[in-house]
């Protein structure tokens, strides 16, 4: 099995990619690209089994039909508009709040907040991967799946906050050591340089590591009641497993 994790990025100076080759014995990293296009992302993506996206790959419906509301100038009542429990309704999917119950953490919002740029992108890609003949389904199913790599290093009891910048490359450098600590089976070669020196990298590892969970159906997916919806907003595939159930010859 190979599987690819893109730490998607608005640009490609801040996108990396990681591909994985999962064989008997082990798993290796046996490529990295940081900066990455949307053709280079493609590229990859192509000769993969399961790519995780770490990225919004729709938006919540309720804020889509407010724009459109709001577009034809008919607006909601003025008292819904002051609600803050509705205004949260426009800007979380419903995979946001499934990752809220499970894990307490709060993804970024894809309505309000600036991974809405980069969730523009994701949509680019996904036309890009449906015209080379690859169907999308943004709820997991088939090529790509929504992850978040911070969820899956708090649900592997791994550290999951201030790692990512330059001031953090000494916790970084920790949270590689024990990456490979707690997977042994993982080996990064040559690219174990590019995960301490630069976070995106990093994720994109942890981003196809997810995928495979994902692949092995050791990951959530919607409930029947949400699944047409998260065809279409997204759902994040959080790991149910330990790290050790995604080595090769590992059940599952």
């Amino acid at each position: 099995m190979r599987t690819v994790g893109v730490d998607l990025a608005a640009e490609p100076r801040d996108t990396a990619i990681a591909v994985v080759e999962w064989r008997a014995g082990g798993a290796r990293v046996v490529a990295v690209a940081m900066p990455a296009d949307d053709e280079t992302v493609v590229h990859h993506a192509e000769q993969a089994d399961k790519v995780g996206i770490d990225c919004p790959l729709g938006w919540p419906d309720a804020f889509i039909d407010f724009l459109n509301v709001h577009r034809d100038g008919a607006a909601a009542p003025a008292s819904q508009l002051a609600g803050m429990a509705w205004r949260r309704s426009l800007a979380y999917r419903r995979t946001d709040e499934d990752v809220r119950s499970r894990l307490g953490l709060v993804p970024l919002s894809v309505a309000t907040d600036r991974i809405g740029l980069t969730a523009m992108r994701a949509a680019r890609l996904q036309q890009l991967l449906i015209q080379h003949g690859h169907p999308v389904d943004r709820a997991g199913v088939g090529l790509i799946v929504e992850v978040y790599p911070a969820a899956g290093l708090k649900h592997w009891s791994l550290a999951h906050r201030r790692y990512k910048g330059g001031k953090n490359l000494p916790a970084l450098g920790s949270l590689v050591d024990n990456l490979t600590q707690a997977a042994p089976w993982l080996r990064l070669g040559e690219h174990e340089q590019p995960c301490r020196r630069h976070d995106h990298v990093f994720d994109a590892v942890i981003a196809a590591l997810l995928a495979r969970a994902a692949a092995l159906g050791l990951a959530t997916s919607p409930p029947a009641a949400d699944r047409a919806a998260a065809g279409r907003e997204g759902w994040i595939a959080l790991p149910t497993c330990t790290l050790d159930d995604l080595a090769p010859g590992r059940p599952g």
